[in-house]
């Protein structure tokens, strides 16, 4: 029986958003809900009761704590993510997509395929564990595979370091990123940092070719760095 066919689709979605919100938080609050999801305050109160109430409940909820994950939510949403992340990882590598193209086409595909489904594609792709942009893709056990990164923002000049994770989604970011050779598995290392124009000149080991990044974008692209 899968877990998540008992869930509606919007269920799914807010399980998703408050995971998101609180990676680094322990609760979230409803307006930041409703502009997440781009759902006004009421509606967002009224799904968040509904997802309290349930049983097993999926959410801690109170007007004066905001919101939080219950074990059995955490888990109804990393199994979301993982299915998201495998369908990104599918799309990509089987189907032909750009990796500019997956995100939105998996966000639709995410609700309808079957546990069988997602546990074939995991094995026709040989259980990836990070998807194309770089996210973790959850274990079948729904563990998280960790390492140790940092922005590209943050990197001194003169330091240099492998692209891991690109968190941007807006398909024209991740077009001109992927235009200037800025994906996972880059090899790269800033040869100026100007602070007055707030950009990063960078310069790439595979072919010797350089870009300008500003300070905005760097910070949404994660960097394992270059040992030395």
């Amino acid at each position: 029986m899968d877990p998540l066919a008992d869930l509606t689709r919007s269920e799914q979605d807010y399980l998703k958003a408050i995971y998101a919100l609180t990676l680094d938080e322990a609760a979230t609050t409803t307006n930041a809900l409703s502009a997440r999801m781009q759902v006004a305050p009421p509606s967002v109160t009224r799904m968040l009761q509904k997802l309290a109430a349930g049983e097993p409940p999926l959410v801690d909820y109170s007007k004066r704590h905001g919101v939080a994950l219950t074990p059995a939510g955490r888990t109804a949403a990393l199994g979301m993510l993982r299915r998201h992340r495998l369908l990104e990882s599918f799309l990509l590598q089987v189907m032909g997509y750009t990796w500019d193209e997956v995100h939105a086409e998996a966000e639709q595909l995410e609700h309808v395929i079957s546990q069988h489904f997602e546990a074939r594609m995991a094995d026709l792709l040989g259980d990836p564990q990070f998807d194309p942009h770089g996210d973790p893709i959850p274990a079948a056990d729904l563990a998280l595979p960790g390492r140790a990164l940092v922005a590209l923002s943050q990197l001194p000049e003169a330091g240099g370091g492998v692209v891991r994770r690109v968190r941007a989604t807006a398909p024209e970011v991740l077009i001109r990123l992927g235009e200037l050779g800025i994906r996972p598995g880059a090899a790269l290392r800033v040869a100026e940092r100007r602070p007055l124009e707030g950009t990063l000149r960078l310069s790439f080991e595979a072919t010797g070719g350089e870009a300008v990044l500003g300070l905005p974008l760097a910070d949404q692209v994660d960097v394992e760095r270059a040992e030395g």
